[in-house]
């Protein structure tokens, strides 16, 4: 297993495609790719204020709320609500969406990816044996944490809150013990 830390300190504030928001990227595939050419992308965003989301034709979604409360209004109506124990929630990037933050200020995690190229999974996790599926996985603490891989217990990684660790298997994950609450996000090819 290969890993990468990701800092939290070391991302760089950059506005919504729409220009409603500010985001950090966290990890894009292939590297340098920008908002309109990427495979998948892991961000966080901070939402203040209501508003429309960026449109990302080709693109699921999946988004989780890490702080705050936030409601999600699709075009046709339908609306759902997130907060910081939700399930992630997953949509077209191509469908019309608008977010209110309930009672203050959001943090959410975006994991975007290339419909129909790639596919995602967000898993809350706590304390926990994780073992990621597919060919990438990034874990992000919510608070500082350590993780160890299994197969190799001398083997342990600290990170900060909202700090990433990034990791990629040959042939195969392995399972890692994550002593903290995280997000674990799997990316699989197709």
């Amino acid at each position: 297993m290969i890993t990468t830390v990701l800092p939290a300190s070391e991302r760089t504030a950059t506005p919504w495609k729409n220009g409603g928001g500010v985001t950090r990227e966290i990890a894009a595939w292939p590297p340098g790719s920008g908002l309109d050419d990427f495979d998948w992308r892991v961000s966080m965003a901070e939402v203040r204020e209501p508003g429309a989301f960026s449109l990302f034709p080709g693109v699921e979604r999946c988004l989780t709320v890490i702080e705050g409360g936030l409601r999600l209004t699709f075009g046709g109506g339908h609306a759902v609500s997130l907060n910081a124990r939700s399930e992630p929630s997953i949509f077209p990037g191509d469908r019309a969406c608008h977010g209110l933050p309930v009672g203050g200020p959001v943090v959410d995690l975006n994991v975007m990816v290339r419909r129909g190229h790639f596919r995602s999974q967000v898993e809350r996790l706590s304390n926990a044996r994780w073992r990621p599926i597919g060919d990438v996985a990034l874990l992000i603490a919510l608070e500082p944490l350590s993780v160890i891989e299994e197969t190799r217990s001398d083997h342990r990684t600290t990170l900060g809150a909202l700090d990433g660790l990034i990791c990629a298997f040959a042939p195969a994950p392995p399972t890692l013990q994550v002593g903290g609450r995280a997000l674990g996000v799997s990316i699989s090819a197709l």
